[in-house]
This record gives structure tokens, sequence and C-alpha cells, in this order.
């Protein structure tokens, strides 16, 4: 090989090695119980990661959490300990699960991060604590680029920077700065396009959802409190129709939300986005004093839970609308006519649900065409026959098929109904929680969870907190039941 040949190859190696450790180098800053209180003031805004190595959580939210730092480097910057190697940041921040996430501004705790876990959750949610509580404004140019956004904008306009109202409004936008967009300006004469004469918040919906059905702008009216501030916030922020998203779903639906599906995308089709927007919003109006919050969706953004959740199967696919409602108690509707242009079909919907008419959607397994072993096979469509029946007590276990402490559970649970099976008052029935929607007043968080519905009092189902050996089961039973067990074929006398 001559001399040239080599430092070729010697160039391209060492490219090579300079690429591998360039894909490799990460944008997540690692911190340790030896620099956090030295690197961590440097930073304006910062997000710590806590974690521990063997975190299933944790290893879920890594990809994530390092593509959302790459995407906002240079804004906010994110980082993370390792709590099993540096325990004692770890003990002072009171991390005692994980993944946990905090916000720190200038080395101080700020706030826990409850924001979304995705890289784009993360990064819009950040965006937002960076930089100031609330953005001062100097110029028309400054309000226009600031209310020009994805979001909602919440802008004051005060007299002076010395206004007792602007001091009242700087510390709500502290409070909620991690849920809303504030700005200021000490210049009336830049609310004058707004018809702005005196000190006063206006809200700004985004520009994207502007519509002939409602105001694109909302005066707060009476004195600024924080209190106050927050009420015409909270009553003013979604507007007729919001557009729902991954991000602000757990805000929308705490209240009765009835949501349009379709496709979506204002980014590359506002025309056609705003098109079934407004066909919903003409009939929101009509209903808008009933209680009911209206939005759109993307439909890919909830293909899955559609799919899961309100069985719209890939075969139902179509440019039109699906709609739903989902209350705040988890009861669901699905409307199964076609959206019409007219809006006249989701007017029908409508009339029908408010008047009672409309049958709840509920996701339930096929019936079983036997159902006589000695631990009945519970689907939500056969709930309210098996265990809600009036006159016999109901162990039931929720379980998921892929559950390890269900199928350790599963033989002494076996062994249980078997023992029982001669009762007549008593049923040991069991129901797949993730094929089947769970009825209001069981709380299913984990797997397995067992409820015990005795006769007569359906309406207060009993937890079972207890050890899961048969014995456990029966002294339970012997204690709760309404009438004495039959073990075995033989009564239990009390």
């Amino acid at each position: 090989m001559d001399s040239v040949t080599l430092r070729v190859v010697l160039c391209v190696s060492a490219l090579c090695v300079w690429s591998s450790a360039a894909r490799g180098r990460s944008d997540v800053l690692e911190l340790k119980d030896a620099d956090f209180d030295y690197i961590a003031p440097e930073h304006e805004t910062l997000l710590v990661k806590f974690y521990a190595p063997w975190c299933g959580h944790c290893k879920k939210l890594a990809p994530e959490f390092e593509t959302a730092a790459t995407r906002i480097k240079g804004t906010v910057t994110l980082a993370k300990v390792d709590c099993t190697a540096n325990t004692e940041i770890c003990k002072r921040y009171g991390v005692t699960g994980y993944p946990t996430l905090k916000i720190f501004r200038n080395g101080q705790e700020s706030s826990s991060y409850d924001g979304p876990r995705s890289a784009e959750g993360i990064v819009n949610y950040m965006k937002k604590q960076a930089g100031p509580d609330s953005v001062p404004l100097h110029s028309e140019h400054d309000l226009e680029n600031f209310i020009n956004h994805f979001d909602a904008s919440i802008v004051g306009f005060f007299s002076g920077t010395d206004s007792s109202q602007l001091s009242e409004f700087l510390k709500g936008a502290s409070l909620m700065r991690e849920s809303f967009r504030f700005a200021h300006t000490a210049d009336l004469e830049l609310g004058k396009k707004y018809d702005v004469k005196y000190e006063s918040v206006l809200l700004f919906r985004p520009p994207r959802l502007s519509s002939k059905f409602e105001e694109s702008v909302v005066h707060h009216t009476g004195p600024l409190s924080i209190t106050g501030l927050r009420r015409f916030i909270r009553d003013n922020i979604f507007g007729l129709c919001p557009h729902l998203t991954k991000e602000n779903k757990d805000s929308l639906r705490k209240r009765d939300l009835l949501t349009a599906f379709y496709d979506l995308d204002y980014l590359h089709n506002p025309k056609g986005s705003n098109y079934w927007r407004n066909r919903v919003l003409k009939v929101a109006t009509k209903f808008s004093s009933q209680g009911l919050l209206f939005s759109v969706a993307n439909r890919n953004d909830f293909l899955e839970e559609l799919e899961d959740e309100f069985g719209l199967g890939t075969s139902d696919s179509t440019e039109l609308p699906f709609v739903t409602i989902r209350t705040r108690t988890g009861n669901k509707y699905t409307m199964r006519e076609e959206f019409t242009r007219d809006g006249k079909s989701l007017e029908n919907f409508l009339e029908d649900y408010f008047s009672g008419r409309l049958k709840r959607y509920v996701k339930s397994e096929p019936v079983p065409a036997k159902n006589s072993a000695a631990v009945k096979v519970v689907v939500a469509d056969t709930f309210e026959e098996i265990v809600n029946d009036p006159e016999k007590d109901v162990l039931i276990e929720f379980y998921a098929p892929w559950c390890g402490q269900c199928k350790k559970l599963e033989p002494k649970y076996t062994e249980l109904g078997e023992r029982l099976y001669s009762d007549p008052s008593i049923v040991i029935a069991k129901m797949d929680a993730t094929a089947n929607d769970i009825p209001q007043g069981y709380d299913v968080q984990g797997f397995p969870t067992i409820y015990f519905a005795a006769a007569g009092r359906k309406d207060e189902p009993k937890r079972y907190e207890g050890a899961r050996e048969v014995k456990d089961f029966i002294n339970f039973l012997k204690r709760e039941a309404s009438k004495p067990l039959v073990l075995n074929g033989v009564k239990e006398e009390l």
C-alpha cells in the first residue's frame, strides 16, 4: 500500500470514528451528586429526569427524552440523574418512584413536571417554561407575533410599569405559566386595534381556529385578581370547539366531551380541517348551554384509542367524521348515522343524547356459549346479569391475560370456585379487564384486582385487600357473605 492510499484509509477511518462518536453524543446532560449544585444553577430552565437503569418506564421514556433534548436544545436543557448511583441528590428532592421529572430554575426546584411523556409533548410543554412568566411586548409587531400562535394567548394591557393591576397579572402568570401563554404591555396604545380603552386583559384564540360562530378575542371584565384571571381563562380558553390533542386531552376530558374525529391537519390543510369543524360549530351553538363541550381531533392521533374503546376498525375508515361522546363518569356513546354535511345527523344524535334515548357503547367480549365452570366468566354485556344479581353475593377478579400475578392466582381462584360451587347464594367470577369495559364503581388500576359485590348492596362493591390463599378468601367471605357459606356441599354454621 503506497503512502497516498494509506493516508486516505487513515482519514476515512478517523472520519468513521468521529461520526460514530458524534452519533453517540447525547443532548441530555448527565448530573451527579458531586456536580449537581454547581451545574444546575448555570441553566435558567432545566428539566431533570430522576431514573433507575432497571426501571421499565424509564427505558420507555429514554428515547423520547433524548429526542426532546435535541429538539429544544438552546432553549431548555434536559438532564438526567441515575438515582441508583446518586442517592444523595435524589433523596434531597424526595424522589421515591421512577421516572420522576422536576423543573428547576437557576438551580432551584420550581415544580414537578406533570406534562406529556412524548418527545413532542415534552418540547411543547417545556417551551412554555422557558423565558419570563409573561413576555413583555413593546410594539404592535411584538403583539401580532405573540398572538399568531398554535395555542391561545392571554395578553394584559396596562397604563404603566407601576400599575397595581400589572403586578396582579404577573402573579397570576407566574402561577399558571405551565398551562397557558402570557404576555403584557405597559402601553395601552398597543391594544387600540382590539378596542382597548383602559387597563384590561384579552384572550386571543389561535388564528387557525378563527370562526364566524364565536369571537376570536375575549375581553376580561371586572376587577383583576388572580382568582378572577384564573376563572376568566378557565371559562374561555377552549372556546366552543377546541382542537383535541394528546397534550390537552386530560384537561378537556374533565367535562362531558363530544369529539369529531377526521383527517384534521392544520399544518398542511387548514381549510379542509375547518370545513368539518365549522359544521360541528354550527350545531354546537344550538346545544352549548346544555353542559357538553365540543371538540375536533385528528383521527390518526387517536386511532388506537378509537379501536380499543369505541370499536372503530380499519374497515370503518372514511373521510367523514366519526363522532363520540365521553362523559366524565366514563359513559361512552357513538354516532352510528353517517355525518351529513348539513349537520342534521349530528343534531339528531345530540337530541337523542340529551333526551336519554341513546344506548351507551360498551366494549364487551362475546357472551360465552357455555358458562358452567366453577369460576363464572363475566363480560361487559353480562355484568349486570351476573355480578349485579340482587339475590347473590359475587366475588369478581379483574385480570389481564398477560399478567403474571393473575396466572399465579388462577389455580387458587379455581379451587375457591370449586369449593363454593354448590353454594346457591354466591358466585366466584372473573373478567378480562383488557377486553371489556369496567363498570362505574370499580377502580381497576392494576392486575389482579378483586371486588366483592354483596347481595342487596350492589352499589357499594368492596375491594378485597387480603392475602390470596384459598383459606384467606374463605375467611373473608365468611365475614362478608349475606348467608352462611356452603363449602364442598356442606353448609357452614354461624
